[in-house]
């Protein structure tokens, strides 16, 4: 007979969504079991946001050191190139991963939650059978949350396997490919390919729009376009991957058909929710269009069953996920909660970083909005100056209502601008005004002080432009 386990909340998938939901009803004192078949943290942690970003600022240090030693810059000079391996920088990403893998297991332990290895398969909406290394369990719940997450998508003509890759792999190769062939020119796929290429390798990108990171403004993207162009990586913009042998990916465009020397091919053409051999259909869920249905408090269409994260729809992004876990938690603990963000900030760790928090110009005027704009280049800036980060065509931009001057979204393109994302969401959250910006004092010399002063400028009186 298997073991059961009965329990007030049942948390499927040890991501950020999963495993902040467990700890934050753990810490309500709710009885709570957590479910994850391979490590804890998710593709997040495991191999995502945090071993890719790892890599690319193994990429920065190196790229930053070869510049170094080809011309003196600063009075910094070096005698020769630095030597590059990248299993030593696989082997420093993991230590990363590992050391943030065993604090959340820290975590859930001391918020008393009980986490069990194996791949959860339900019977019904509120039981379930695990498989794993413990043996066979079976576990009954009052609430169940759901957050198993996603997976990256495949193409018909490039299916994951041998030089074929997924984020995944690329985050874990043995050695360089002399060259490589990005699919997707959306975040994922420009974050890596950079990375790749500050490293010596020789990446092209193949996208099926117009230009590149189409969920943005043009001139949010056109910075990080022309670093692509300057340092030598082949754009082809409006082509389609058909297939990849013999060293070769053969990619259709307007001008025709033609093929591109590859050593590796690396698909990033988005991401879809895992919904497949959990027995979701036993719970009586049925998704729409690829995502499983909740209203504002994560509840699906089954009572005491809840789901969060990648499985919920768009953005799927980490913090989404973790926001939701938290706020279920805390609704099943008797607390009154709802989801309804005014923002949620989306960020591309490209070269420069973008961050995008609220409404875009074009935004607000597809929703009949009348805004001002206001914009500050980092060339003004002289934090920006200092970091060799003010000649990269960067900006900070704000997009408020004309009439009351409410802050409606904050933009920004350059070195490090992921950092400023708190503050842009704090402005948006807390209802704030122009004047509200304009009247804060901001240290100098900080990045900061190019949202005060893009503030400044839409209303009229910028003063350091």
């Amino acid at each position: 007979m298997p073991e059961e386990i009965k329990t007030h909340v049942l948390v499927v998938g040890g991501g950020p969504g999963g495993y902040v939901a467990a700890i934050r009803a753990g810490q309500l004192g709710l009885d709570t079991v957590l479910v994850e078949a391979d490590r804890l943290g998710g593709t997040c942690l495991i191999r995502g946001c945090i071993p890719s970003k790892a890599l690319i600022h193994a990429a920065t240090r190196l790229h930053d050191m070869r510049r170094h030693a080809e011309a003196a810059a600063m009075g910094i000079s070096l005698p020769a190139p630095p030597v590059f391996d990248i299993r030593g920088a696989v082997a420093w990403k993991d230590g990363i991963v590992d050391k943030l893998n065993a604090g959340v297991a820290s975590l859930l332990k001391r918020a008393k939650v009980r986490v069990v290895q194996g791949w959860a398969t339900f019977r019904d909406g509120k039981s379930c059978d695990v498989a794993g290394p413990e043996g066979e369990i079976r576990i009954r719940a009052e609430n169940v949350i759901l957050a198993t997450g996603s997976e990256p998508v495949a193409l018909p003509d490039l299916p994951f396997g041998g030089d074929i890759l997924s984020s995944a792999e690329a985050l874990s190769l043995a050695e360089l490919p002399a060259s490589l062939a990005v699919v997707g020119a959306g975040y994922i796929g420009l974050e890596l390919g950079i990375a790749f290429a500050r490293m010596g390798v020789k990446v092209t990108v193949i996208e099926a729009e117009e230009r590149i990171l189409p969920l943005y403004d043009a001139r949010l993207t056109d910075p990080v376009q022309k670093w692509l162009e300057r340092h030598g990586v082949a754009l082809h913009l409006g082509a389609r991957a058909r297939g990849f042998g013999d060293g070769k990916l053969r990619i259709e465009t307007a001008a025709g058909a033609t093929a591109i020397p590859a050593d590796k091919v690396l698909v990033t053409v988005g991401r879809r929710p895992r919904l497949a051999g959990w027995g979701f259909e036993n719970m009586g869920i049925d998704p729409e269009r690829g995502f499983i249905p909740v209203d504002g408090q994560c509840r699906t269409a089954m009572r005491g069953i809840y789901a969060i994260g990648d499985l919920v729809g768009e953005p799927m992004l980490a913090h989404k996920a973790s926001a939701q876990g938290e706020m279920v938690a805390e609704i099943i603990a008797g607390k009154r909660r709802a989801f309804d963000p005014a923002a949620i900030p989306a960020i591309c760790f490209t070269e420069p970083e973008i961050v995008s928090v609220g409404l875009s110009p074009d935004d607000a005027a597809a929703q009949g909005m009348d805004v001002i704009t206001g914009i500050f280049p980092f060339a003004a800036n002289g934090r920006a100056l200092t970091m060799e980060a003010g000649d990269d065509g960067g900006f900070v931009r704000v997009v408020a209502r004309r009439d009351n001057h409410r802050i409606l979204g904050i933009q920004a393109v350059g070195a490090h601008v992921s950092e400023l994302s708190g503050a842009f969401v704090s402005a948006i959250e807390m209802a704030a005004v122009l004047a509200d910006v304009a009247g804060m004092i901001h240290a100098h010399p900080t990045l900061g002080e190019a949202f005060h002063e893009a503030a400044l400028h839409a209303l009229g009186h910028a003063i350091h432009r």
